[in-house]
């Protein structure tokens, strides 16, 4: 049974989440403030933290970026909830570590939906890699079993959802891949106002695998249609290689 951890300091709204999660086969644990939640989730191990961001002691955003520091929760997905809507909200609390944000009120359904996402894609193995094939190409290697990337020899460390997005561009390099695609894939539902989720995750990525992430050369934004990850083959590699040293 999947064991969730709710942090939230409002007793009604913690109170129907835990409701509908326990009915829903889950085993949940409460806590109402940021210090306590924090401790839990050490302590605990849940598969998922749902964690609303006006918390008393210590607010949202600096629990989320605590968990993600800390090796021993840095792997736990991240729920938020919170009537903070702004899409600079949403920004900031992806940028914080979370894995999806969930904007109160919410419909229960819609809030069962997203946890089921969340946990079927942060299974050990990501769900995307158990039934397809392509898992390198030219300087791209992805390990699914520790979420990393072989990127030009090098190992580079992804979070499980930066894992899933790259494993979707991968799938269809060369082609230029629709936002409605991506979250559909990614994320496991199909909002249609949630498109600033996933330019965030892509800088995240631009971050760590472009040479200059603001003039991106292997990630690469089609305006107005989606993006696009552009790779060159091996045989390119070796012949700019042996072009440099002649």
């Amino acid at each position: 049974m999947p064991r969730i951890l709710v942090i939230d300091d409002d007793p009604a709204i913690s109170e129907l989440v835990s409701i509908n999660l326990e009915m829903a086969g889950y085993d949940v644990n409460q806590a109402e403030d940021g210090i306590k939640g924090q401790a839990l989730a050490v302590q605990l191990q849940p598969d998922l933290v749902m964690l609303d961001l006006m918390l008393p002691k210590v607010d949202g955003f600096t629990v989320c970026q605590r968990l993600r520091r800390d090796d021993r929760t840095s792997d736990i997905p991240v729920l938020m909830l919170t009537a903070l809507g702004q899409t600079q909200d949403k920004v900031e609390g992806f940028n914080a570590g979370a894995d999806d944000y969930l904007t109160k009120p919410f419909e229960v359904e819609e809030m069962l939906a997203r946890v089921r996402a969340l946990l079927r894609r942060t299974d050990r193995i990501p769900q995307a890699a158990k039934h397809s094939e392509i898992l390198n190409y030219g300087p791209l290697t992805l390990i699914p079993e520790r979420f990393e990337a072989i990127w030009f020899k090098n190992t580079v460390k992804l979070t499980h959802l930066e894992f899933e997005l790259l494993h979707c561009l991968l799938q269809r390099h060369g082609q230029t891949v629709a936002p409605s695609e991506i979250l559909k894939e990614v994320w496991g539902y199909d909002p249609d106002d949630d498109i600033e989720t996933i330019r965030v995750h892509i800088r995240h990525l631009r971050t760590k695998l472009e040479p200059d992430p603001r003039h991106p050369r292997y990630i690469k934004t089609v305006y107005g249609a989606g993006y696009c990850l552009e790779l060159p083959t091996n045989e390119q590699i070796a012949m700019n290689a042996n072009q440099a040293t002649a």
